[in-house]
C-alpha cells in the first residue's frame, strides 16, 4: 500500500516532471520561432540587397561609387548550374587607360556593327551611330586598341531586371578607360514606358550625368528602367539566343545580382563598318 509521503512524492516528481516537458517544448517552440525569424530576417536583407542593386545600372567609377556592382552573397552558395561556355582564348586583358575621350571621327551616316566573340557564342550587335555618335565612336576605338579583349562579362541580374553586364577589363564592376562620354539618345523611340526592351545594348554609368566610360550591359529580357543609359545598339537574333544560354545558366549569389555562373569572356571585340 502506497503511503501519503510516498503519494505526495510521487505526485511532485510528476509535477516536476510536466514543468521539464513545458520548457523542453517552449525551448523547441523558441528554436522554431528564431529560426523563422532569422530566415524571414535573411529574406528580407537579400529583397532589399536585390532592390538596391537593381536600382541602376552603375559603372566606369574611378572613384569607385560603383555599389550596384557589388552584391552581398547569400550564406551558402546555391548550386550551380553547368556552365554552358568553351574555355577563354589564351591572353591577358590590357590596363591602359587615356585621359580624354577620342577625337570624334565616327561616320553618323554609315552603319557600324560590333561583334562579340565570347567563350558562350558570338553577339552581333547593330550600332546606332547617327543617335549615338560618341559613345560609338568610343567603342570603335577601344575595340581597335584590344581593350575589351579578354575581358569577363562580370555581371548578370535575373531578378526585376534582365541584364548582362560586360566592358571592365579589371572584372570587378569599378574599371574604365579613364576617361568619359555624354550621354545620348536618353529620347529613342525604342525606349517605352521606362523599359529598355529585350536585345537594347546600352551604356552603364555611376548614376551620375555624362559618367559613361566602357561598361555596357546587353538586355536579354524587357527591363524597367529610368531613361538614364544611353542606348547605343540591338543585338541579333542569333545574338539573343547566346544571352539567352548566359543567363539560363544564372547568376552566382541566387539573390538575382552577381556574377554569371556561365563562364562569359570576350575573346575579341571588333567593330565593322559598312
Amino acid at each position: 500500500m502506497v503511503s501519503q509521503e510516498q503519494r505526495r512524492r510521487q505526485l511532485a516528481r510528476e509535477k516536476f516532471l510536466r514543468q521539464q516537458q513545458r520548457r523542453t517544448d517552449a525551448r523547441r517552440k523558441a528554436r522554431v520561432r528564431n529560426s523563422v525569424i532569422a530566415s524571414v530576417l535573411a529574406v528580407v536583407v537579400i529583397g532589399s540587397v536585390a532592390l538596391y542593386t537593381t536600382d541602376v545600372l552603375k559603372g566606369d567609377d574611378d572613384t569607385k561609387q560603383n555599389a550596384g556592382a557589388e552584391v552581398t552573397p547569400s550564406a551558402s552558395a546555391p548550386s550551380k548550374a553547368p556552365d554552358p561556355c568553351e574555355k577563354p582564348a589564351e591572353g591577358k586583358v590590357k590596363t591602359a587607360t587615356w585621359k580624354k575621350e577620342p577625337a570624334l571621327t565616327v561616320d553618323k551616316s554609315a552603319k557600324y556593327t560590333m561583334k562579340l566573340a565570347t567563350t558562350c557564342g558570338d553577339i552581333d550587335i547593330a550600332l546606332k551611330a547617327s543617335a549615338a555618335p560618341h559613345t560609338v565612336n568610343s567603342f570603335d576605338f577601344l575595340a581597335g586598341k584590344g581593350y575589351f579583349d579578354h575581358s569577363k562579362c562580370h555581371r548578370l541580374t535575373t531578378n526585376g531586371i534582365y541584364v548582362l553586364q560586360c566592358g571592365d577589363p579589371t572584372g570587378t564592376g569599378t574599371g574604365g578607360p579613364g576617361y568619359t562620354i555624354p550621354d545620348e539618345n536618353l529620347k529613342d523611340k525604342s525606349l517605352k514606358a521606362n523599359t529598355y526592351p529585350a536585345g537594347t545594348v546600352a551604356m552603364a554609368n555611376t548614376g551620375q550625368k555624362h559618367t559613361g566610360g566602357s561598361q555596357f550591359f546587353l538586355v536579354y529580357q524587357d527591363s524597367q528602367l529610368p531613361p538614364s543609359y544611353t542606348p547605343f545598339g540591338t543585338v541579333s537574333e542569333s545574338g539573343m539566343k547566346v544571352l539567352k544560354k548566359i543567363a539560363d545558366a544564372g547568376e552566382s549569389t541566387g539573390a538575382g545580382d552577381g556574377a554569371p555562373n556561365a563562364t562569359v569572356v570576350i575573346d575579341k571585340a571588333t567593330v565593322t563598318k559598312s
